[in-house]
């Protein structure tokens, strides 16, 4: 037996002798403190559907649901119908302690909006995100997070914040909750048509968003509808929103990082002493548009034919349209940085070669540049069935069954490289990671002066992730001294990730089109927040007529799965799984302390498909190489155990201990994906089908002083000890080129296992001040590190941010409101660049939002996010950069009717 299971069970067998303890202590005072199970389930009941409104009374409810649940656990409850403190979800949540946020899944840089949420410093999949205590398909609009980088987390992008009711963020794990969240999982509560006081209610927010990066404004639009009959036997609910947007990001990016010099390099062997000295590969003036689209809607409804059962139907559908287009103008040194040595008086520091000139040589090209548009989308949906039976006084059902499936698509991608500024020369000067690079090159950089490099990509890419599960729940609730109740139950899922790339175009004469083509330039004000000394004034190809061109020329080829057809073999993966899980909770209530301990049972089977390249005999092939068929099995069966205890150690003190053991699935495409690589860089990555669940031992203390009415100071330890973790090394392996139409060697990264541990603390503090003020803030510390050695020499976890916090105020009265939030977080590293780790550098956010009541029915509110314009900066070490992302501020102005 492992230290950590030894240790696990000394410290459950221990809690369970402290509870028998308590249990002949209170048994000695007879039943009198044994609480009725119908009371208990009223109370239950009533707090968990009270309506609120207000920031004040969504604060109290919060801290109510946390100060009564006897796990550690927090939430975030609307303010009202359809108004979150945030306007996003993700946004919302980064308030909460423990909590951290990221904009991105994959290697698309800095976004405006947050897309992912992580808990206490680890990375987002190892949180669960749950909809009403259930699995959510999901997907993602950008195409590496479609195949090469799928994780087990949810894009909260496809989750409007108007269908929330209230979010559950269970930090310490008990028997009867779903498995899969490693650090804890992230319930989203909708609504219920039974739950509303009224037997009519409407509900619309109408209004708009403005970027100012983009310097768009457009519509937002939600609405409900909600009916119930006089005896509350029968409801429906119905929601629907509509919602688009602009954004404009401006950065610098230096997308294949920095390359060494080798001594046998022509620049190594003329200048020994630049042998091993760091040069960029790309520099590049960054400009990427969107429009991001989403619709959909929210059904449910319920049905009570008699007092004890109630039959439930829910559905949701959101659709996220996504285009975008990415021109990327770089100054490309790794292209010549090896053969031509810089002139005289460069310099050299922290083995980086931060300032250099070079002479321009006749027929060489100093830039490359891409323009990259592609249609991209993004949807899900779920549909259950649900009933809640109260077979007796003492025992209730819930029986549920449901299919949920997400889906991202790249249906087509128009993709144009030119090389430029021939014979001109460039030049650079670093700053360290701090401050974007100052390059400069001389020549014609003009369309005229522009080269045909070639073009690739205009492919299919459709992920896939669909899951059917039941599940079997009951309480059967005890008169037995400290025995309150026990939760018991079933539950069986069928999982399956996918990514296939079955068709595409063959490409025309592209350069031909696009000659005459029309083009425009970068705005004027072009990366003007981010600072630094770089080309601004950049032109390119519009982006229907960079489209038009490529539809014009090319030739789609689909149906054709042989030699002469353009299925992707190399991209093709599919992962599933079957969990069938059982569980037992005790749970406990004595005088002033409560608790549970139970165990889950998950028996889980993968089987994985996918393919890798060969030269002979191959099981398949197209005009992306030839391929073998490859399948692997795994078989997992584990027992995970759980104990939560809290103490009332006087009214208004709160002490809480938990210990559990948790587990996580790799990530599908760390076991699935087939290698893949990017041609300019010859770096991609790949899966390993051999991966094992990640194992973590956990352990929560803490404390908490309800000193007053919405007043909370509390404070919370924990720790986790994970058995393979997943890591990423590199090694060569040989992939198919789309510009060379030849195998060649790439160094890809590939997830193996290690050990991890974190531990930390987090910090609350909720103040009313008077009637109508408050203030807010909390503090997480996290400190990680894993068995496993990255390139840079580090042992840092994926995501670990040491320092955390947030700090806001509130004001509300009948007719006015105002918040305001500042967060916060330290560094913390994101994955791989090519072979070498890269990092998301401190960056703060700064938050706010104003109402007015004007009337019962009618209200305004302004929210306004980023208002302090933050870079988002990527860096892969103290003295090389990898990125500056501009998103600009954006300001949304509502009107909220109801009736």
């Amino acid at each position: 037996m492992s230290h950590r299971k030894t240790l696990l069970a000394a410290s459950i067998v221990a809690s369970l002798c402290l509870a028998g303890t308590l249990h002949a202590q209170d048994a000695t005072q007879g039943t009198q403190n044994t609480r009725s199970t119908q009371a208990d389930k009223a109370k239950a009941k009533e707090l968990a559907t009270v309506t609120v409104t207000g920031i004040r009374e969504s604060t109290q409810k919060s801290i109510d649901i946390k100060r009564g649940a006897n796990s550690v656990v927090d939430v975030v409850t609307a303010e009202d119908v359809g108004k979150l403190p945030a306007h996003n979800v993700a946004d919302t949540l980064r308030a909460l302690p423990g909590v951290d946020i990221s904009s991105s899944s994959a290697q698309e840089g800095g976004f405006d909006e947050a897309d992912r949420i992580s808990l206490r410093g680890t990375a987002p999949s190892l949180t669960q995100t749950l909809i009403n205590g259930h699995t959510v398909g999901t997907a993602d609009w950008f195409v590496l997070s479609q195949g090469n980088t799928v994780g087990r987390s949810v894009s909260y992008t496809l989750l409007p914040s108007e269908i929330v009711s209230r979010v559950e963020v269970h930090k310490s794990s008990e028997a009867r909750f779903q498995d899969g969240g490693t650090t804890g999982n992230v319930d989203i509560i909708t609504r219920k048509p039974l739950d509303f006081d009224k037997q009519y209610t409407a509900d619309a927010s109408i209004g708009g968003v403005y970027s100012s990066t983009a310097s768009k404004t457009d519509g937002q639009f939600a609405g409900l509808f909600n009916y119930k009959n006089d005896d509350s036997t029968f409801g429906v609910l119905a929601q629907v929103f509509d919602e688009k947007r602009h954004l404009q990001r401006e950065a610098q990016e230096l997308p294949s990082g920095f390359t060494q010099i080798t001594a046998t390099s022509p620049v190594g062997i003329s200048h020994p002493d630049l042998v091993g000295v760091y040069i960029p590969s790309l520099l590049g003036s960054t400009l990427f548009t969107q429009t991001r689209t989403r619709k959909g809607g929210l059904l449910e409804a319920q049905f009570r034919p008699t007092n004890d059962l109630t039959l439930g139907l829910s559905g949701f559908y959101s659709k996220l349209d996504a285009d975008n287009y990415n021109r990327n103008y770089m100054l490309w040194a790794g292209n010549w940085g090896m053969t031509q040595a810089p002139n005289p008086g460069y310099t050299v520091q922290n083995g980086v070669l931060t300032n250099a000139t070079y002479a321009g040589v006749a027929g060489t090209p100093y830039t490359v540049y891409d323009m990259i548009a592609r249609k991209s989308q993004a949807k899900t949906y779920y549909y259950t069935a649900d009933a809640d039976w109260n077979v007796s006084d003492n025992l209730t059902a819930t029986f549920q069954a449901g299919t949920t499936k997400g889906t991202g698509t790249t249906p087509k991608q128009y993709i144009a490289e030119v090389t430029d500024n021939y014979g001109g020369g460039a030049s650079w000067q670093t700053h360290g990671a701090g401050s974007p690079v100052d390059w400069s090159v001389g020549g014609d950089g003009s369309l005229a002066g522009a080269q045909w490099s070639g073009t690739w990509g205009d492919q299919l890419v459709r992920a896939t992730d669909k899951e059917n599960w039941f599940s079997a729940d009951f309480t059967q609730y005890m008169n037995a001294g400290v025995l309150e109740s026990f939760n018991y139950g079933v539950r069986y899922a069928k999982h399956d990730r996918a990514t296939v790339s079955p068709e595409g175009a063959t490409p025309g004469n592209l350069w031909g089109a696009l000659q005459g083509a029309a083009t425009s330039s970068y705005p004027s004000n072009f990366a003007q927040g981010i600072g630094g000394v770089f080309p601004r004034n950049i032109w390119f190809f519009t982006q229907s007529a960079l489209a038009n061109a490529v539809d014009s020329t090319a030739t789609w080829l689909a149906g054709n799965d042989g030699p002469t057809g353009r299925h992707n073999y190399g991209a093709d993966w599919t992962v599933s799984e079957k969990n069938a899980a059982a569980y037992f909770q005790a749970n406990f209530q004595g005088d002033n302390w409560s608790g549970n301990a139970g165990v889950r049972y998950v028996n889980i089977s993968q089987g994985i498909d996918t393919y890798a390249a060969t030269t002979v005999n191959p099981d398949v092939s197209s005009l992306f190489g030839m391929w073998n068929r490859e399948h692997y099995s795994n078989h997992y069966g584990r027992f995970l155990p759980s104990f939560n205890l809290k103490f009332n150690m006087t009214q208004d003190l709160v002490a809480r201990f938990a210990v559990s053991q948790t587990q996580t699935l790799p990530d599908y495409s760390a076991l699935g994906a087939s290698s893949w690589g990017s041609d300019l860089s010859k770096t991609g990555g790949g899966g390993n089908p051999h991966l094992k669940p990640v194992l973590s031992t956990n352990f929560d203390a803490g404390l908490e002083w309800y000193f007053m009415p919405r007043g909370l100071l509390a404070a919370t330890a924990f720790s986790m000890n994970m058995k393979d973790y997943v890591a990423y090394g590199t090694t060569n392996r040989q992939l198919f080129s789309e510009l060379s139409h030849q195998l060649e060697t790439y160094n890809v990264a590939i997830p193996l296992n290690a050990d991890a541990r974190l531990s930390g603390l987090e910090l609350t503090y909720n103040q009313p001040i008077g009637k109508y003020l408050g203030v807010n803030a909390n503090y997480t510390y996290a400190d990680g590190s894993s068995s496993f050695t990255w390139a840079d020499g580090s042992n840092n976890l994926l995501g670990t941010s040491k320092n955390t916090y947030n700090v806001g105020a509130y004001f509300e009265n009948d007719m006015f409101n105002a918040r305001i939030g500042y967060s916060w977080r330290s560094s913390f590293l994101i994955g791989l660049q090519g072979a070498v780790p890269y990092y998301q550098a401190a960056s703060g956010t700064l938050n706010a939002s104003v109402g007015y009541k004007a009337t019962d029915w009618l209200s305004f509110s302004l929210d306004a996010l980023n208002l302090n314009n933050p870079t988002t900066k990527y860096y892969q070490s103290a003295y090389i950069p990898t990125a500056f992302y501009e998103n600009g501020r954006q300001y949304y102005f509502t009107a909220h009717l109801k009736f």
